[in-house]
């Protein structure tokens, strides 16, 4: 990595926790606007709007500005505008975010394309069944992300991506996903951000769907030990992080080093 010009972070487990702020994540991302990074937020957080989400983490003491938040579900109105234009979309999600699928008309009765969002008590037995119902009579589906798990001051909670598997595999089809570990989703966001992948770095708590995803496209990936992070998943991989910190208050010492 020849230098780092831009910081691309996730929010959930690296930043906050149940959106109480994570020691010191407030002073390292004002840290990386001081030393003029250009700094994005990338997150799978579905159950906020990107607006709420700036508001959120204002109040948890962390500057940020809607514009500068791409979610899985802004990624998912583009992918599903482009793709399905005009279709009438039924959207499985634990929280509101219609603000996010403007462009999208909403038809949970007869819809044209199913958009899975994260998952949480909407995802019942019988609402997954009739997902699959409308896989096998041909109506697409798109996950807006395909992460498995996220943290919580209680522990951790399954998501969406532990569900597709199976839905798949009756169905016979696959699921296209958007949000991360999309490959495109990082690209996107270093588009937003201005940045080359070769010198942005991404700052997650997931090995897999943060840090190893960001490496395939040629960022750097930086895994911190909190929110979803098990030592025991570290332990197993054969591909490794670039870089390993505590937590992301540790992030300007990493800057240092690197420059």
């Amino acid at each position: 990595m020849a230098g780092v010009e831009g910081v691309l972070l996730d929010i959930d487990g690296v930043l906050v926790t149940s959106w109480h702020p994570i020691d010191g994540a407030a002073a390292a991302v004002r840290e990386v606007r001081d030393r003029g990074l250009a700094c994005a937020y990338l997150t799978n957080t579905t159950s906020r709007t990107c607006d709420e989400i700036a508001d959120a983490l204002r109040s948890a003491g962390i500057e940020a500005d809607s514009d500068e938040i791409v979610t899985a579900a802004r990624l998912t109105a583009e992918y599903v505008r482009s793709t399905y234009p005009g279709s009438r979309a039924w959207v499985l999600n634990s929280g509101d975010i219609t603000a996010d699928l403007s462009g999208i008309e909403l038809d949970d009765e007869n819809p044209e394309v199913v958009i899975l969002g994260g998952a949480g008590p909407e995802f019942t037995h019988g609402a997954l069944s009739r997902v699959v119902e409308l896989m096998l009579d041909g109506v697409p589906v798109v996950a807006m992300h395909r992460g498995t798990t996220w943290a919580t001051h209680d522990g951790l909670r399954i998501d969406t991506g532990t569900y597709l598997p199976g839905m798949e595999e009756v169905a016979g089809t696959n699921v296209v996903s958007v949000g991360k570990p999309s490959l495109a989703a990082f690209l996107t966001a270093t588009d937003l951000m201005g940045t080359g992948p070769d010198v942005t770095m991404m700052v997650g708590d997931d090995l897999t769907g943060d840090v190893l995803a960001a490496q395939r496209v040629g960022l750097t990936g930086v895994l911190v030990r909190t929110g979803k992070f098990r030592q025991s998943i570290l332990d197993l991989v054969a591909q490794r992080p670039d870089h390993v910190v505590d937590s992301v208050a540790q992030l300007p010492k990493l800057l240092d080093e690197l420059a």
